[in-house]
């Protein structure tokens, strides 16, 4: 429901459920400090935008804002999310994949795997988000 009562639109589910997936990984990384934040809501605001303009695209959302954020936090902050996977070598991202498509993941290219589900970094990584 939106502040006045209303039910909410697909966009702004669409919307809401990107937001939360791409901080549920945020928070699963440690890393939703304030300004971290303020990118995801940067980016969802734009992708408000993008989905008005293309409806059929609400389903791509998630795995939208989630490269936003990635883009984003390289260039302020550094890599994100590091690979849970790769014990051994150079840190590196994971990446989203589809880059535009439903049910987007984290993938490591270098093991060539699925880690993870955007939303569900907290399982690959076996943390528990901070209390």
């Amino acid at each position: 429901m939106d502040p006045t009562g209303n039910p909410l639109s697909p966009l702004e589910q669409a919307l809401h459920a990107a937001r939360a997936r791409v901080l549920a990984d945020l928070i699963a990384g440690q890393v939703a400090e304030a300004d971290v934040v303020s990118l995801v809501e940067d980016s969802v605001v734009q992708r408000r935008w993008w989905v008005e303009q293309w409806p059929e695209g609400a389903g791509f959302v998630a795995g939208l804002v989630a490269q936003d954020v990635q883009d984003a936090l390289l260039e302020r902050h550094g890599r994100w999310p590091l690979c849970p996977v790769c014990g051994s070598g150079d840190p590196h991202a994971l990446d989203v994949e589809p880059e535009l498509g439903p049910d987007p993941h984290w993938v490591c290219h270098q093991a060539g795997v699925k880690v993870a589900s955007v939303g569900s970094l907290q399982s690959a990584t076996g943390g528990n988000p901070p209390s």
